[in-house]
């Protein structure tokens, strides 16, 4: 189960097969981490950073 923001496929099994399964999951990372998983791109970072930002959460200082 997840509760991460919908967005492309690829971006969803980039995720969770890098163990990302919460959004939660995503503060533990940088931008740049996420960014360079084979799948992701500028839309699907939108939405995740979006998603964070709604929760008072975001991505870690890298």
């Amino acid at each position: 189960m997840t509760d991460l923001p919908k967005t492309g496929a690829p971006a969803t099994r980039a995720l969770v097969n890098a163990g990302y399964t919460q959004l939660e999951h995503l503060t533990r990372a940088t931008e740049a981490e996420i960014l360079a998983l084979h799948g992701m791109g500028p839309k699907a970072m939108s939405v995740l950073r979006r998603a964070l930002q709604e929760r008072g959460l975001s991505f870690r200082d890298g």
